[in-house]
């Protein structure tokens, strides 16, 4: 078995060798809905802003007026896109390579953690998301857009279909993201369904000394 460094590693080079045609591949799925919840996701965004996973920047155009937000990514390749598209769009923000399983920041940096697609690849979500945690504020918004596994035999299907998933694309396509965030020690306020449940949008909030001692939602 890999270690998590070695994951990593290999995370990091596949998208840095997707990110010349990130934005192509991608370009179906926001015209059929993908945009759209991104600008959902973003209408609840205000204050310190960490976007972890910015990828080639797809979230930039729907970043908050009035917000200090910084955003990383694991791949240089990625980020240098973005960088270009911010730097065109003028948007006053800061982007940075940086690991989300080892965040560079001090505890309570942030108001809100913005994701989208993002803890489907990284090699340990636990550990990413318990450093979400760690640089909100008491109380701090988390508020990610993932697709889940769903129940029964279709996610049995997705089991079986993982592998070629995340050598295809490296996104895993079976992981209980709302489970993962209840585990890393928030409170989840909502796991909203879209797509028949095959994207949520998750805002949860940290909680002191760890995750809470109730029924883990579904999804």
């Amino acid at each position: 078995m890999k270690t998590r460094p070695a994951l990593t590693t290999i995370t990091r080079s596949r998208y840095d060798r997707l990110a010349p045609r990130y934005d192509l591949m991608m370009g179906l799925m926001e015209r059929l809905g993908m945009a759209r919840l991104r600008r959902l996701l973003w209408s609840r965004v205000e204050g310190r802003v960490l976007e972890v996973g910015v990828g080639t920047g797809a979230n930039l155009p729907f970043y908050p007026n009035g917000s200090r937000i910084v955003a990383i990514d694991l791949s240089p390749r990625m980020l240098d896109r973005a960088r270009e598209k911010a730097r065109k769009g003028r948007l006053p923000v800061g982007l940075g390579l940086m690991d989300a399983q080892a965040l560079g920041f001090k505890d309570g940096s942030f108001d809100v953690a913005v994701g989208s697609w993002v803890f489907c690849s990284v090699p340990d979500p636990l550990l990413g998301l318990r450093e979400l945690k760690r640089t909100l504020r008491p109380g701090g918004r988390l508020l990610i857009l993932e697709h889940v596994r769903l129940p029964g035999l279709p996610g049995r299907l997705m089991d079986l279909l993982n592998p070629l998933a995340v050598r295809l694309g490296g996104e895993n396509i079976n992981r209980n993201t709302v489970e993962n965030v209840r585990r890393a020690g928030f409170q989840i306020e909502e796991a909203r369904p879209f797509l028949w449940g095959l994207v949520r949008l998750i805002q949860a909030r940290g909680l002191p000394g760890g995750s809470p001692a109730i029924p883990p939602p579904r999804g």
